[in-house]
């Protein structure tokens, strides 16, 4: 996304416990201290563990009204893979949804009460969005703690965003103690979902060179 555009709607989503709120606060407060007006709106689930969170995000130089309607979210954060092709169907015409590949299958689905999608990420992508699949929660692990998939997935997102991505990690980082550990730990997740970003543009621009 460009500054010139008149708006930017971010939706992160995720199930409770995963940081889906955190991570919508940081993209708000990022853009507030980088000159943007901004509104954050819990629009769906409830936060407890477990269930079913969706935290709205729109920004510009002037916000007037704080929802996003299905088809208008220009990006689309998911922390959860199924969660991901739920609020698909919000995206614009040109949007992108960043979707940890992470699967949290509910008991009700062991149960046989309830299906989880066979292919997530490929139903989203038949429906018509861009999707860029993250493995952040390996990627998070391997990093020594698995609350990090929310910085990851801020990480790889951060470029889309109409304000520089050293704006979003350094509120990010501000949430931290200068020698808190998991400010040094958080550093590197942001920086590896932002690899992770910088290897899809590279793909992206070869895929159009064959093209050609």
């Amino acid at each position: 996304m460009h500054a010139a555009v008149a708006h930017t709607n971010v939706m992160v989503v995720g199930i409770g416990g995963q940081g889906v709120m955190t991570a919508a606060e940081v993209v708000a407060r990022a853009a507030l201290a980088s000159g943007f007006d901004a509104s954050k709106t819990e629009v769906s689930g409830m936060s407890q563990r477990g269930g079913i969170v969706c935290s709205q995000v729109r920004i510009g130089r002037k916000v007037m009204a704080s929802e996003i309607r299905p088809g208008e979210a220009d990006l689309l954060i998911a922390l959860e893979v199924a969660e991901g092709l739920r609020w698909s169907h919000w995206l614009a015409p040109g949007g992108v949804a960043y979707v940890n590949t992470f699967q949290a299958v509910p008991p009700i689905v062991a149960s046989g009460a309830a299906t989880y999608p066979a292919a997530p990420l490929e139903d989203a992508a038949a429906a018509g969005a861009e999707v860029l699949a993250v493995n952040a929660d390996a990627m998070a692990k391997a990093l020594g703690d698995r609350r990090l998939s929310n910085t990851i997935m801020l990480g790889t997102a951060a470029a889309r965003l109409p304000f520089p991505p050293d704006a979003l990690k350094r509120t990010l980082l501000e949430r931290f103690a200068a020698d808190h550990p998991m400010r040094t730990l958080n550093a590197r997740a942001f920086d590896a979902g932002a690899a992770v970003e910088l290897g899809a543009v590279a793909m992206r621009r070869e895929d159009e060179k064959t093209k050609i």
